[in-house]
């Protein structure tokens, strides 16, 4: 265990054999990494699919005529091509493929409407795109539009052989309906794609640290969508400061018996894009690809199915499946570690996920520009903490008031990241890279937090969504997770209304567990658990709260309404 020092009094609550530092320049780049696994662990299953295993020499085979089919179209060096796909075994192969071909991944939500994706490639400039058949439509709306001039098409049947591939095409396009009409001429199948690169030559480029591997877009809930321009040297970095992390629990998965992993999470989320998809190729393990995480009943079907060690995921997910009817019938005595990312998770959430599965939730925390990782909590705990845990090796944290000092030690301040793996700047905006990073190289990450004497770091709000009531700061997440303790309720969030008396007032808004449940006690119980500022002045219940397709809840679409 490293020793804690005054400038890291965190490692301390290191779990034996993590180290306080990594060699994170093992590999030259992405592309090193992911050859030595395809190579390492060639016959072992890299992803399981709607009960179809791809192989990891599969991957590489696939991926290396990808990269092939991208260089004879005549992309070079540096050219960006965006992903926008669900979780099906093309995507790692096409990642793999652009990565090797010397281009950058441009990760794109398929959810996005038409003005988000061309606002997305017209920012990045993307030459090309890779789109699953669904989508397409939406692709159809804006293209002339965008720079992109080759388009590959996919279907969720792609890699799933010729029969089962096109039955699941048929059920997709013609019983569930799943493909609206769409009309892009230019566009190639991606099984032509792949014979057309086998029959083609793979010139392998110079790839270094410092060449960029993702652009990666930022939610844009704080107005215009930012690219994160990602090196290939952090996401290494995150990649092998992960493993580390993860490392005193994966030892236990029993000699023999490959390490799996479950990605129901999309890919083109940072946090799945690094911490199920390189992560596990980094360690020869098999990801369980889940398509769409909001279909509980069929993430537990295809859960029923495997033996699994690891799940990152965001709390809504954690909560939504602990609560169904079908929890049960999936063994989860094998799990060694649930990571809690992207959003707060909740301390009645963590409680029910322990209660049940007998695996603590390590609530974790980072952002796209730290490729994400950059705290996270012990993967040892035995509790759920409050906390988002400690930095992770190689990473500083520290607290900044709005003049940019360090704040004294538990006071509320913006955290801010030093390490390997801090993006390089915003795409082409050297203004917005200005405003959130310091002189001496630290991230601002906009979210207020608190440091406590032992180095462990909390969240206390999002600057932009903190409550000013009567000059008292309410944190949302603060409400949020009492709320969430009392029995009836599934799910809550707060945002801020106007008020003419205080200036702002907390709205609560409830979706609820117990159809029972009324007003009268919410206001009970709040006024026994809060102070009188921090009690909601509204209380609405709704049947959903809005969300990002990654789960986490658009408090600005509840200050809108």
């Amino acid at each position: 265990m490293p020793t804690a020092t005054a400038d890291r009094p965190w490692l301390a609550a290191y779990p034996e054999g993590v180290p306080a530092d990594i060699d994170v320049n093992q590999y030259p780049s992405l592309v090193h990494l992911m050859e030595e696994s395809f190579h390492r662990f060639g016959d072992r299953t890299a992803y399981s699919f709607m009960g179809k295993d791809v192989s990891f020499a599969q991957t590489d085979a696939l991926s290396q005529a990808f990269a092939a089919y991208l260089q004879g179209l005549g992309l070079v060096k540096g050219d960006r091509v965006a992903i926008m796909m669900p979780n099906v075994p093309q995507y790692p192969a096409v990642v793999a493929g652009i990565l090797r071909a010397g281009l950058v991944v441009v990760n794109v939500n398929p959810l996005y409407t038409a003005r988000e994706l061309e606002h997305q490639l017209k920012d990045s400039g993307s030459k090309a795109i890779v789109i699953i058949e669904n989508f397409a439509h939406t692709l159809e709306q804006c293209i002339a539009a965008t720079p992109v001039k080759h388009v590959v098409l996919a279907a969720m049947g792609d890699l799933l052989g010729f029969l089962k591939g096109g039955l699941v095409n048929y059920v997709v396009r013609k019983v569930k309906k799943m493909v609206p009409p769409f009309n892009l001429p230019q566009a190639v199948r991606f099984n032509d794609a792949i014979a057309r690169g086998s029959r083609g030559s793979f010139k392998k480029p110079e790839i270094r640290a410092d060449d960029m591997a993702v652009l990666q877009y930022t939610g844009g809930t704080t107005g215009v969508s930012k690219g994160a321009v990602l090196l290939h040297r952090n996401i290494v970095a995150n990649v092998l400061q992960s493993e580390a992390w993860n490392d005193p629990v994966m030892q236990k998965v029993p000699a023999g018996e490959q390490p799996t992993c479950v990605c129901a999470l999309p890919l083109y989320h940072i946090f799945a894009f690094t911490v199920n998809m390189m992560l596990s190729l980094r360690v020869g393990g098999k990801t369980i690809l889940i398509p769409n995480p909001r279909d509980l009943p069929a993430v537990l079907k295809e859960l029923s199915k495997h033996r699994f060690h690891s799940f990152p995921a965001v709390n809504t997910l954690f909560n939504g499946l602990a609560n169904h009817p079908d929890f049960n019938t999936v063994d989860w005595s094998h799990l060694k570690v649930s990571v809690g990312g992207g959003m707060a998770v909740q301390g009645a959430v963590a409680k029910r996920w322990l209660e049940k599965t007998g695996c603590p939730i390590c609530e974790g925390y980072g952002l796209s520009e730290t490729s994400p990782s950059a705290t996270c909590n012990p993967t040892t705990s035995t509790e759920y903490t409050g906390t988002i845990g400690v930095p992770l090796p190689n990473t500083r944290l520290k607290c900044l008031d709005d003049d940019g000092n360090e704040v004294p030690l538990g006071q509320p301040g913006e955290i801010a990241i030093h390490g390997p793996q801090v993006m390089a700047g915003y795409w082409q905006r050297p203004d917005e890279t200005a405003k959130v990073m310091t002189p001496d190289g630290y991230f601002k990450s906009g979210d207020i937090g608190i440091m406590d004497a032992r180095g462990y770091f909390k969240i206390v709000d999002r600057k932009k969504d903190m409550v000013l009531v009567s000059g008292f700061n309410v944190y949302p997440n603060e409400v949020e997770d009492v709320v969430a303790q009392l029995a009836g309720v599934l799910e809550c969030a707060v945002v801020g209304v106007p008020d003419e008396k205080t200036g702002e007032a907390v709205k609560l808004v409830i979706v609820k567990k117990d159809p029972a449940l009324t007003e009268e006690q919410v206001r009970e119980y709040c006024r026994a658990n809060l102070t009188g500022y921090k009690q909601p002045r509204v209380i609405e219940f709704r049947t959903e709260l809005p969300k990002t397709p990654v789960g986490k809840i658009l408090r600005r679409e509840l200050r809108d309404k």
